[in-house]
Formats: C-alpha cells, structure tokens, sequence
C-alpha cells in the first residue's frame, strides 16, 4: 500500500511534469491541531518547479495543485503548504 505522500507525488508528476519535486510529511508538526490525525499523513509541504506555472499566478498555480489533489483531499489531506515555481523565477 502507498502513503499519501507516495499518491501526492505521483498525482503531481502525471499533473505537471515537473523538473523538481518534494513532498514532505509535515503532520507531526500539527498534532492536536485542526484537521490533524493520530495516524499523520494530514499536513504537507509541496515543492515543485514545472513550466505549466509559467506565467500563471501564485493563486492559479495553487488551484491547479488542489484541483489535481481533489481526491488526495476528499480522503483526508487537510493542508498543504506550497512553494511553487517555473523555471524562470528568480
């Protein structure tokens, strides 16, 4: 069985195609905060450089992770924190 982090990761390499992704588990972070789970995998930290951001602004390419996380969400993901680049950015 895959974790969360291994579905997030495969969800946004089909996505995006990106040139760089991370996926970090960041749920021990949060224990006993809102949305937080005795079994973890609720809070994560994305990484990722893809030309799709090329030109899209921050709130777009936010969206456009959720969007292809929706499923990742309706089955417990309670959070994600996003660093999210195109190539060009400085």
């Amino acid at each position: 069985m895959s974790t969360r982090a291994d579905r997030i990761e495969a969800a946004l390499r089909a996505a995006f195609q990106p040139d760089h992704l991370e996926v970090i588990d960041e749920s021990a972070l949060h224990a006993g905060h809102a949305g937080s789970s005795a079994a973890g995998e609720t809070h994560y930290l994305v990484r990722m450089q893809a030309q799709q951001f090329a030109g899209a602004s921050r709130v777009a390419r936010s969206r456009s992770v959720h969007q292809a996380l929706a499923d990742e969400f309706a089955s417990g993901l309670h959070a994600l924190s996003l660093n999210l680049r195109s190539p060009g950015d400085a």
